[in-house]
């Protein structure tokens, strides 16, 4: 029985854990870090407001609990 408890004490841990907002700054260094792997050289990414966003294909990432985006555009050279 306390092994249950403790089971169940440590799956909610866990969820919230995952459940937590995650950094609009966090977010956008893994994904600065993803884009530069692919070689990428000229990008903008910008986080916005979810009312500022124009063109949902841009958004690459949501955060602060879905209050707002992540979006990317690549810059010709």
């Amino acid at each position: 029985m306390k092994r249950l408890a403790l089971m169940v004490i440590g799956c909610a841990l866990a969820s919230s854990a995952l459940a937590a907002p995650r950094s609009c700054e966090e977010l956008k260094v893994k994904i600065e870090a993803k884009i530069q792997a692919n070689n990428v050289s000229s990008y903008t990414l910008e986080i916005v407001a979810n009312e500022e966003v124009h063109d949902e294909n841009m958004v690459v990432g949501s955060c602060e609990n879905g209050t707002k985006k992540i979006i990317y555009q690549k810059n010709d050279l």
